[in-house]
C-alpha cells in the first residue's frame, strides 16, 4: 500500500531549520560584537581621545510561514551611538549633555525648527539655521555701538591698548595722588593746619597740587574740547574752579572740602567717558601744551634745588633747602604717576612720531626723584662731606625736564 505524500513537511525538519537560523545569526552577532570591541581600542579606531562605543544588538522575534507552518525567526536590528548613522538607522544617540534620546513624539521635530540641537563635532556655523553649527563666537574685532574700536574716534568710547575708553587711565591718575593726600596720609591735608609742625609734608602736598591743578586746567581747557569753539565740560570747569582755593585757606571754604569736591567732579568725569558720553582727544595740539606747562614746572623746581642764594642775595638756609627739597619731590611723585598716564592713553600719538622712548625717560627720571627718602635734608657743599641732597634731586628732576622738552620737539615736528 502506497502512502499518500504529505503536503507539510515534518514538523521535525521545520524545527531544525528554526534552529539553523539561529545559530546563523548568533554567529553573525558574535562577529559583530567582536568588531565592535576591536573598534573601541584607540589604534584601531583612528581616535586618540575618543572611544568608539559597541553597537547594541537587539534581537527580536517575527514570524514568517513555511511551507504552512509558523516559524520564529530572530530578527537582527542594529543601533549605533555614533552620531553619523543616525541617519541609517533612525536612532537618536545620546548628546555629550547627558539629554534622553528622542522619541517618537518628537519624530515632528526637523531641524528647522529645534534650533537647540548640538551640531556634530567638525561641522562649521554657516549662519543657516537650516544648517546645523557650532554658535559662533564673539571676538575682540566685532564692532559694538555701544563700545567702538579704537579706529573709531577718540570721542568717549576709544580704546586705547585696553578694553577701557582712552581718558580714563588719564583721569585715575590725575585722581590718584590728591586722594592719597587728602583721604588716606595720615593727619590729612596740612598746609591749612594751625600749628604747623610738619613743614615737609605740608610742602610734598603742595607740588602735588600743583601738578593736579595744571592737569585738571589743561584736561578742562583742551584735551575735553574740540577746539575753542566747543563748550566746557561742566564736571571739568567745577573741578578746576574748586582747586583753585588756596591750599593755607583755614576755611570758609576749607581747601580740604573744595578739593574732595573736585576729586568728585573728576570721578563723575570718568564716569561719562566709561559711559561713551564724555570727550577726550588724544591730539598731538592737546598734548604738547600739557608737556610744556610741566616742563614749566619742573623748570622752577629745577632752580630752587640748584640755587645757592636768594633773590635778594641771601644764602639759602638749611630750613629752605628741605621746603625746596620736599616740594620739588611731591611735584615728581605726582607726575610720574601723569605721565605713566599719559603714555598709555597717547601711545598712538606717541607712536606716530617715535616719541615713546622719550616719554619712557621722562616717566623714569621722575620715578627717581619720587624713590629719594633721606632722613634728613641736608645742604653740604657740592664738594664737601655732607650730602647735598637738593643737588641729588636736581639730577633726575633735571633729566625729566629735559626729556619732556625734547618731547614737546619731536612732537611739534
Amino acid at each position: 500500500m502506497v502512502k499518500p505524500i504529505r503536503s507539510h513537511p515534518p514538523q521535525k525538519d521545520a524545527g531544525h531549520k528554526g534552529h539553523a537560523i539561529f545559530r546563523k545569526v548568533a554567529s553573525a552577532v558574535l562577529i559583530i560584537l567582536m568588531i565592535g570591541a576591536i573598534g573601541s581600542i584607540p589604534a584601531f579606531s583612528g581616535h586618540k581621545n575618543q572611544t568608539i562605543l559597541a553597537p547594541m544588538v537587539l534581537i527580536a522575534g517575527s514570524t514568517q510561514k513555511d511551507h504552512g507552518k509558523t516559524v520564529q525567526v530572530p530578527t537582527l536590528i542594529i543601533e549605533s551611538d555614533q552620531s553619523d548613522d543616525k541617519s541609517k538607522f533612525g536612532a537618536a544617540p545620546h548628546d555629550n549633555s547627558g539629554n534622553a534620546p528622542a522619541t517618537d513624539s518628537d519624530a515632528a521635530h526637523t531641524p528647522e525648527e529645534d534650533t537647540s540641537m548640538v551640531p556634530p563635532p567638525g561641522e562649521k556655523d554657516t549662519g543657516d539655521p537650516k544648517q546645523p553649527g557650532p554658535p559662533s563666537k564673539a571676538t575682540k574685532n566685532d564692532e559694538d555701538p555701544a563700545h567702538p574700536s579704537p579706529d573709531t574716534g577718540h570721542r568717549g568710547g576709544e580704546r586705547s591698548h585696553s578694553d577701557l575708553p582712552a581718558g580714563v587711565s588719564f583721569v585715575e591718575a590725575t585722581i590718584k595722588p590728591l586722594d592719597y593726600e587728602l583721604n588716606h596720609r595720615f593727619w590729612g591735608w596740612r598746609p591749612n593746619d594751625i600749628v604747623n609742625l610738619t613743614d615737609n609734608v605740608n610742602n610734598f602736598q603742595l607740588g602735588v597740587l600743583e601738578v593736579t591743578r595744571r592737569t585738571v586746567v589743561l584736561l578742562a581747557e583742551r584735551i575735553s574740547r574740540t577746539g575753542t569753539t566747543d563748550a566746557f565740560n561742566l564736571h571739568l570747569e567745577n573741578a578746576m574752579n574748586w582747586l583753585m582755593v588756596k591750599a593755607s585757606r583755614y576755611w570758609f571754604p576749607a581747601p580740604e572740602t573744595k578739593y574732595k569736591e573736585s576729586i568728585k567732579e573728576l570721578d563723575a568725569y570718568k564716569q561719562n567717558l566709561i559711559n561713551g558720553i564724555g570727550s577726550f582727544y588724544t591730539r598731538t595740539d592737546n598734548l604738547i601744551p600739557l608737556l610744556s606747562s610741566y616742563e614749566d614746572l619742573l623748570g622752577s623746581c629745577d632752580e630752587n634745588l640748584v640755587k645757592q642764594k636768594n633773590s635778594d642775595g641771601s644764602k639759602v638756609s638749611t630750613f629752605k633747602a628741605d621746603d625746596y627739597f620736599y616740594y620739588a619731590q611731591g611735584v615728581a611723585s605726582a607726575l610720574a604717576s601723569v605721565l605713566e598716564a599719559v603714555h598709555h592713553d597717547f601711545l598712538k600719538t606717541l607712536e606716530s612720531r617715535h616719541a615713546a622712548e622719550l616719554m619712557h625717560h621722562a616717566l623714569e627720571s621722575c620715578r627717581q626723584a619720587a624713590a629719594l627718602d633721606p632722613i634728613f635734608i641736608t645742604d653740604g657743599d657740592l664738594d664737601g662731606i655732607l650730602s647735598n641732597h637738593r643737588a641729588n634731586l636736581a639730577a633726575p628732576i633735571s633729566h625729566a625736564r629735559f626729556y619732556i622738552g625734547q618731547l614737546i620737539k619731536t612732537l611739534s615736528t
